[in-house]
């Protein structure tokens, strides 16, 4: 075993997973920087190290100290406490601050920030609320440190530790002591199998009954992630004991413990429930029935006048499937209106809007997304709120409008249904008076929602409520080669992909998966912003069937971030470089801001000193924190799920068949369907073929539908 010291000039490589680290230091003796490798989790640009280890030589990058431990002595020169101080290692004291404090107290600098903090106010540019902010960071850092420390020792990365301590701050260590499952429970991010790691190297017996509790919550919890409402005992047995390697019967115990203490409900078909899911599906089908039960306080004389009425206000001629989609919406109390793009639903929603109006009743708008509602205002010329804002929800109070405060309206309108999942589905329902009517608009051959259910095609398949589904194509959207592949891919039918220089749908041909992100570059730089005259980073959205892989969102960001953004002011986090003016994508609901999973955004403004940034979602700035960018990635790229209720310009999709697993009949739907002035696809025939052939859509786990059926 060899030791070494130095000061770290440089962090090369950090992997936020495992505290993996690769770094540079400057070593006496040593006339070249040294390269370290190692768990070096927690260690900053300027810390001093003493190092514990063995040089090894790598037959591609030479000679390396490789650290097997290490510990961090404080800097003694004043080139050291400025290099030190300006790393970032204090949130408020950046590289101008640490220069400026460490020029006006010298060698004494640490000293001064350890026990005589409040003097900091004599700096230039140092108030009350920056002295704050520093004297809180020292006394966190140091804290966290220990926690480090001790998490480290038992394989816990710097990230993770990170979120530990903000979750549960000086309890960490007594909190993964005592039941490190909690970590799963209480911390986004933190799922099973890392509390399980930490827990094996805490010395956990693997048959504990924390173990097993925590392992069959996992199982079903992943099970909603993939849209079931619920497992079957079988199925969740079964599960469990493959990935907790343990008895069958042991699991059986826990689980009927689980469900007498009712952390899991058990209901007919042998199925069992997490309570949000179970109380959010019986709900939903008990409101619904209530809705359609109650009396319809309309009087439908003059209807006919009335969409006379509409058509001469408006110029527009309604069809028979329209009309009879009208009439069905006044005379019921809960319908559901389907369609495909081009076949009026807009018009037809419009025109149920004027119905009701002009009947003196007042109608709410709504949608799942922030896009979708403004969309919906757009097209409606009447205010749409995101249903989270239409319910008033607030983090700490939750839904203010709910079954003890009713929404006032004589008719609730929601579009883009499809993506609504049982929660908020149930949430809605519960704050909609017996009296009004319900109108759920949207596309049921779409992807479903993201959270768990299959909510309108539920609906629609119980038969207990009225449908209409539009079919027609109309004359001016039969120009659209977008929206006649659209009806082609959905119908199971090849659409076509050469439709010539004045088509809207086009077909870029490229058989190696290597070249299609440098194809997608020049569409995204050159070629698609001068023909079309767009803003390439605003206006044009790349959308892939998966995250992973050369032609998967990660990847894709990587290269357009580099051609779209030539910002050099930027933060790292996690692996990825966040850069000013970034485009990005929230991908976690966050009540407290505002924001939700899906929302778009772009980077406005990073401070490097304070270690924040400002990200503005349509309108709404909304401040991150360094350690929250577990909660953003960036979206130049991102998976056709992603974008439900979303449209774009012009969208740009590569299809290949190394996307095999996500090749279904629709995904290329709603990938088609989101794009207005031009969709381009890039790939192969074959993947596009292997799509329209697939429509073995997976079946959820929902009992919606038949819950709906049973008459109380």
């Amino acid at each position: 075993m060899e030791y070494i010291s130095g000061v770290v000039e440089r962090i090369t490589f950090a992997n936020e997973e495992n505290g993996f680290c690769v770094i540079k230091i400057k070593s006496k003796g040593f006339s070249d920087l040294v390269t370290v490798v190692g768990n070096l989790a927690s260690v900053n640009v300027g810390s001093i190290l003493k190092l514990k280890g063995q040089w090894k030589m790598d037959s591609k990058y030479g000679r390396q100290f490789n650290a097997f431990d290490y510990r961090e002595v404080v800097p003694a020169t004043i080139a050291g406490i400025e290099k030190y101080l300006g790393s970032g290692l204090i949130k408020g004291i950046g590289p101008k601050y640490a220069k400026r404090i460490v020029r006006y107290f010298k060698e004494d600098t640490l000293r001064v920030i350890e026990e005589e903090p409040d003097k900091l106010i004599n700096v230039e540019g140092i108030g009350k609320k920056r002295l704050e902010m520093i004297k809180k960071a020292w006394q966190e850092q140091k804290e966290i440190k220990n926690v480090m420390l001790f998490l480290q020792s038992h394989g816990v990365s710097t990230g993770y530790a990170v979120k530990i301590y903000k979750t549960y701050g000086d309890e960490s260590i007594n909190v993964v002591r005592d039941n490190p499952y909690r970590l799963a429970d209480d911390i986004w991010g933190i799922g099973f199998k890392t509390a399980d790691k930490i827990a094996q190297k805490l010395g956990f017996d693997k048959n504990s009954f924390e173990r097993c509790r925590s392992g069959i919550a996992y199982v079903l919890n992943q099970l909603s992630n993939d849209g079931h409402c619920y497992a079957t005992r079988e199925q969740l047995i079964s599960e469990t004991v493959k990935m907790l390697e343990i008895e069958e019967n042991l699991v059986e115990g826990t689980l009927d413990k689980m469900i007498e203490d009712k952390l899991v409900i058990p209901d007919e078909n042998n199925s069992i429930y997490l309570p949000p899911f179970y109380h959010s599906e019986a709900g939903t089908a008990k409101r619904i029935r209530e809705i359609v039960n109650a009396k319809c306080p309309l009087a439908l004389s003059d209807l006919d006048k009335i969409i006379d009425d509409i058509q001469k206000e408006y110029n527009i001629v309604y069809d028979k499937v329209q009309i009879d989609a009208i009439k069905a919406a006044a005379a019921s109390k809960f319908m559901v209106l389907t369609g495909g793009p081009g076949t009026g639903k807009t018009t037809t929603t419009l025109a149920i809007i004027k119905i009701f109006q002009k009947m003196g009743k007042t109608v709410l708008l709504a949608a799942p997304t922030g896009r979708a509602a403004k969309r919906m205002s757009e097209t409606t010329g009447m205010e749409a709120k995101t249903i989270h804002r239409l319910l008033e929800y607030s983090p700490l109070e939750g839904y203010q409008k709910n079954a003890e405060n009713k929404l006032q309206c004589d008719v609730l309108i929601i579009d883009e249904t499809s993506m609504v999942d049982i929660i908020l589905m149930y949430n809605l329902l519960k704050a909609v008076k017996d009296e009004t009517i319900v109108i759920l608009v949207g596309d049921v051959d779409q992807l479903p929602s993201v959270g768990a259910g299959n909510v309108l095609k539920d609906i629609i398949d119980s038969g207990q409520v009225t449908f209409v589904r539009l079919t027609r194509i109309f004359r001016q959207a039969l120009g659209s080669a977008i929206i006649t592949n659209a009806h082609l891919i959905n119908k199971g039918i090849k659409p076509r992909l050469k439709c010539g220089k004045k088509s809207d749908f086009f077909f870029v041909e490229e058989e190696d998966p290597e070249k299609i992100p440098e194809v997608i570059k020049g569409l995204c730089t050159r070629r698609l912003p001068s023909y079309f005259n767009v803003d390439p980073v605003n206006d044009i959205q790349v959308l892939t069937p998966m995250q992973r892989g050369v032609a998967g969102a990660h990847n894709l960001n990587v290269v357009l971030q580099e051609a779209l953004n030539p910002s050099d002011v930027k933060i790292k986090y996690g692996g990825t470089v966040y850069c000013l003016n970034d485009k990005v994508m929230q991908i976690k609901n966050n009540y407290d801001k505002n924001v939700f999973n899906g929302d778009i955004g772009i980077i406005t403004h990073i401070d490097l000193e304070d270690k924040t940034l400002i990200i503005s979602f349509d309108e709404n700035d909304v401040e991150y924190d360094q350690t929250e960018l577990d909660q953003v990635v960036l979206a130049y790229a991102t998976t056709v799920h992603k974008s439900q209720g979303s449209e774009y310009q012009i969208v740009v999709a590569p299809f290949t068949t190394q996307h095999y697993m996500m090749l279904q009949r629709n995904l290329l739907y709603t990938c088609v369907t989101r794009a207005k002035k031009a969709f381009v696809l890039v790939g192969t025939k074959k993947a596009v073929a292997i799509a329209v052939s697939n429509n073995k859509i997976q079946e959820r786990n929902t009992m919606l539908s038949e819950r709906l059926k049973i008459k109380e």
